[in-house]
């Protein structure tokens, strides 16, 4: 019974967690810009133009756009795309180019490949798994570097996403098309094995690759040189403009990043390897393999073996010799890539080595391996495969009518043309054609909304294209008026400065002038000053001046002002007296005349003195001429006058009679 192929039943939506977006961006594989494409919320790899299909566990075991010629040729002789192959499968494709090019210090050989590994179905009598359908494993008669593989890869099937198809300047390095849908074909070339010539040419390949693994105290193993390419940071799988026997160190220029933390690589080399916690990790190398710094030997070999390309035509390797709509193939489980159902989370039982194991021997012969193809990888043995072709023919026609031989013939021939090359060919370029028109109507369609897009977007550039002109406007004149204001505000603060400094100014020199007068007023000097010509001295004001003179000041104020205060009872009875000299002095300087005042108060205590001085001599006047002084006999008014007392002096002056010092009449001045 023929297995179940999974096909698109496998595809689901892809789960990249931050821990696999840090960690190729460690390695640098999302170094470059639009490298990697994540992939939205398809369920179903829709690949945008110029990408190809790949997986976080591929990348991270060495895989890279674009990829290395011997990649691409293993691809197209086995007649596999990229998602066919399992993570363990890419690995050891990494391990043998970095092999070869750093310990071999040969290009990557094909001949060296076929003696060493073969292709097996992975998966059961029942299920034929698409995704990672392929094995690539290690023939069980040679003997080869034990790499460790883990016996479980958990979950690489849903990290799938897009890489960047790069061309690198020749058809070689191009990613095969997805396609995926495309059924895996077991084909004769997946057990190739070497011909006499090539194990003539490999075998002193073989003896260093012995001697490499069983030379006491240089031993090297498998996971000394996943460590080197990891450590490099040169993918070994990618297109490179030098091979590792050229690698210049931390300057090479296919380095995609610097190098990895301790931690980081202890963590990937863990990740990838079946090592525990417990076994260390290769930090030296104990052979040292070749580099800039160690150049191959002058008379080293140069042996150069590719696997056949597409520019080469179809070669004899991609023949089908068995397919799902025969009888069922040998399967052979991986456990590092196979799952117990299509939705399940891939968790495999068992590891490559034993697939190895499990492999037959290689045959000695074309005929011999011929038969053993078509014994084994069919999964059958039916007696009439025995039979020769030509006694066959001779059963079919002598046992059954001549039309049923007839539609016999014509389905040989039919399948006859369908097992060559270039009718297969054909078939496939016819399916893929189909897968381009319907996605080239989609692209179309895609298209259409894209121009509509566009062009509402293009409205809306125009509207913003106005609005930034308009505000492009009013920003020069936002900054017309900001340079203005900027202006009066620098107008404003020099104002502003300046008449700070001029209060400032004037508040030094009332302080400066308080502070003199305070000094004037409550401190006596008695120093004396001598100047020529003090009145025309430019340097002296009047400040200058009253301190010359300050005693003599001093003095006349207080003189002044003690001659006021016994005044003032007398002028102003029943009133207190000012506190300050200035008040004081104006009292005495009101609008009526105080000086008339006092005399006519004098005069009025003369007339009454004299009246009383009269009356006491008993003598008989007569009043009514006492004015008219010629009358009067003047030497007893005289004599009258002496005993007025205070008020005689201005008694005689009223009388007409001038004493020898008469007092001013005039209005004092304060």
């Amino acid at each position: 019974m023929a297995a179940a192929d999974l096909g698109a039943a496998e595809w689901e939506r892809s789960k990249i967690t931050n821990q696999d977006l840090n960690l190729l961006k460690k390695l640098g594989i999302s170094k470059k810009p639009k490298a990697v494409c994540f992939p939205s919320e398809e369920s179903y790899p829709t690949p945008p133009m110029g990408y190809r299909v790949s997986f976080v566990d591929h990348l991270i075991r060495g895989l890279s756009a674009p990829i290395h010629p011997f990649l691409r040729g293993l691809l197209f002789v086995y007649g596999l795309q990229l998602h066919h192959l399992t993570p363990n499968s890419i690995l050891h494709i990494s391990i043998f180019i970095t092999l070869c090019e750093a310990f071999l210090g040969v290009q990557p050989n094909w001949a060296l490949w076929k003696r060493i590994f073969f292709c097996r179905r992975n998966g059961s009598a029942n299920v034929a798994y698409n995704i990672g359908g392929v094995v690539i494993s290690v023939r069980s008669s040679v003997n080869y570097f034990d790499v460790k593989l883990p016996d479980s890869v958990q979950g690489w099937r849903k990290k799938w996403l897009y890489i960047r198809e790069e061309n690198h300047g020749c058809a070689e390095d191009n990613i095969p098309p997805f396609d995926g849908a495309e059924k895996i074909l077991r084909r004769r070339s997946w057990d190739a094995e070497a011909t006499e010539e090539e194990r003539i040419s490999t075998e002193a390949l073989m003896t260093r690759i012995h001697e490499l693994q069983n030379t006491r105290g240089k031993e090297l193993s498998g996971i000394q040189i996943t460590a080197y390419f990891l450590r490099t940071r040169v993918q070994p799988l990618q297109a490179r403009k030098n091979p590792f026997w050229n690698y210049a160190g931390d300057e090479d220029t296919d380095r995609l990043s610097t190098s990895l933390e301790v931690k980081d690589l202890d963590r990937l080399i863990r990740k990838i390897s079946s090592l525990k916690k417990k076994d260390p990790i290769p930090s030296t190398y104990r052979v040292k393999p070749y580099s800039a710094t160690n150049a191959l030997p002058k008379d080293h070999p140069n042996l150069v073996s590719l696997p056949p390309l597409p520019e080469g035509g179809e070669v004899e390797e991609r023949t089908v010799i068995s397919d799902d709509n025969q009888d069922a193939p040998s399967f052979v489980t991986e456990p590092a890539d196979s799952r117990k159902s299509a939705g399940s989370d891939e968790k495999e039982d068992a590891s490559e080595a034993t697939a190895s194991a499990q492999s037959p021997p290689p045959a000695v012969s074309p005929k011999n391996k011929r038969k053993r193809n078509d014994a084994e990888d069919s999964g059958t043995s039916k007696p009439e495969e025995a039979v020769p072709s030509r006694q066959r023919q001779l059963m079919i026609h002598t046992s059954r009518p001549s039309s049923v031989l007839m539609m016999k013939k014509k389905y040989q021939l039919l399948m006859w043309l369908l097992e060559r090359p270039m009718i297969k060919e054909l078939l496939r370029i016819g399916a893929q054609f189909i897968g381009y028109r319907d996605y080239a109507s989609k692209t179309e369609e895609k298209l259409a909304e894209v121009n509509e897009r566009a062009n509402t977007l293009a409205q809306k550039l125009e509207q913003s294209e106005e609005a930034r002109k308009k505000a492009e406007s009013d920003a020069v004149e936002a900054r017309r008026e900001a340079d203005k204001a900027k202006a009066d505000a620098a107008g404003v603060e020099d104002l502003r400065k300046r008449l700070h400094d001029a209060e400032t100014s004037l508040s030094d020199h009332i302080a400066a002038q308080i502070a003199r007068e305070e000094a004037i007023t409550k401190h006596k000097t008695s120093q004396e000053f001598e100047l020529e010509d003090p009145d025309n001295d430019p340097l002296l004001d009047a400040v200058s001046f009253l301190e010359f003179h300050g005693t003599e000041a001093r003095e006349g104020i207080d003189e002044a002002k003690a001659g006021l205060s016994r005044l003032f009872p007398y002028f102003f009875p029943k009133k207190e007296e000012p506190a300050t000299f200035l008040a004081l002095a104006k009292c005495f300087n009101p609008p009526e005349d105080l000086g008339l005042k006092m005399r006519h108060e004098n005069m009025k205590v003369a007339v009454e003195s004299t009246v009383a001085l009269v009356a006491d001599s008993q003598q008989t006047i007569d009043w009514a001429k006492v004015g008219n002084t010629e009358q009067i006999e003047q030497t007893k008014w005289r004599s009258l006058i002496k005993a007025a007392k205070l008020n005689t002096k201005k008694i005689l002056a009223y009388l007409g009679i001038k004493p020898s010092s008469t007092p001013s009449s005039s209005r004092p001045e304060v």
